[in-house]
């Protein structure tokens, strides 16, 4: 029987209540076929954290953990951990992560089908699209859905996926990089691995919900992705030039956003399009959203411009969640 490990880092900001439904919709995932063990990597915030008792209870495992090395810190701290289990898979997950029932079993499938495939993943979807903010986000994902299809460089956000075990363990995470999921995939691509997106599956996650804390994430995500010419050597190397033109592209084009300004006249029969096709009313404030939702992106590209070329880093701030 094949072994499955679930991986969830959580940051000593998350809420209780995240947790508990975090743990149920993973637990509701279907397993059948799988010897699986659920470890949820936490960042304590107090000798005795109450995540840590509630996940227990429920016959969950946790690792305790300071905040040492972020989020990739976590996940290399639990594949420490998982040594004595010694799985042939491990889905990564957030603790907003809401996987379709079949997800692990597809991604599995797919991968069993590609040897040179180190994860599989699905497109993503907003579960919160409940203001202005994360409608826009909505409507952005269904561009970056079309775009990770088309893209020879894949890389799935947080590598939430499932990925094979043995390459993990080997290369791990690197703790230094801002965006380690980015960093990862550039690693992987490099040495000739595949990143699969599955048809016929779907993730959802959260997106922020205010203008500041999207600016705060895409921060974090420009000014990682300017860590990641660290890498152009080894990338070059790779001499697949369809991945080194996605590579280039995803890490040029994504700065310089205003360009895209001038084609949002066309957002509001977008939006009509997805609104039929969802059957739902979607609010043409959205196109205004949008407009905004540029802007800002630029704005936080540049700041993460500014601050990489001045020696700065970027903070990691918590984010509102929406109970579901």
């Amino acid at each position: 029987m094949k072994k499955i490990a679930v991986i969830i880092p959580v940051s000593k900001f998350e809420e209780l209540e995240t947790i508990i439904q975090s743990s149920g919709k993973i637990r509701e995932l279907d397993y059948r076929g799988f010897e699986y063990r659920i470890v949820y990597a936490m960042d304590v915030n107090s000798k005795n954290d109450e995540r840590v008792r509630w996940l227990r209870n429920t016959g969950i495992h946790v690792l305790e953990r300071e905040s040492r090395g972020k989020r990739a810190g976590a996940i290399n701290d639990a594949l420490d951990q998982l040594k004595d289990f010694m799985p042939d898979y491990i889905a990564i997950f957030d603790v907003d992560s809401i996987p379709e029932k079949n997800f692990i079993k597809e991604c599995v499938k797919s991968l069993e089908g590609n040897p040179q495939a180190y994860i599989a993943s699905a497109r993503r979807y907003i579960s919160n699209p409940v203001n202005l903010v994360s409608r826009t986000i909505e409507a952005e994902y269904h561009i970056l859905n079309f775009m990770l299809r088309k893209s020879d460089f894949k890389q799935f956000n947080g590598l939430i996926g499932v990925l094979r075990a043995d390459i993990l363990f080997k290369h791990r995470l690197n703790e230094e990089a801002i965006t380690e999921d980015a960093d990862f995939a550039t690693r992987m691509h490099s040495l000739g691995y595949r990143a699969l997106l599955v048809d016929g599956i779907r993730i959802y996650e959260q997106s922020p919900i205010s203008w500041s804390d999207l600016i705060n994430q895409r921060k974090r995500w420009y000014y990682g992705g300017l860590q990641l010419w660290r890498y152009w050597k080894l990338v070059k190397k790779s001499k697949n030039k369809k991945f080194i033109l996605s590579w280039v592209m995803a890490l040029t084009m994504t700065y310089v956003v205003i360009v895209l300004l001038p084609l949002m006249i066309l957002s509001p029969v977008v939006i009509s399009y997805y609104s039929v096709k969802k059957h739902r009313k979607i609010s043409l404030l959205t196109s205004a959203g949008l407009v905004v939702h540029v802007m800002l992106l630029q704005y936080s590209a540049l700041s993460a411009i500014f601050k990489f070329l001045s020696g700065k880093g970027v903070e990691w701030k918590s984010m509102k969640r929406v109970l579901q």
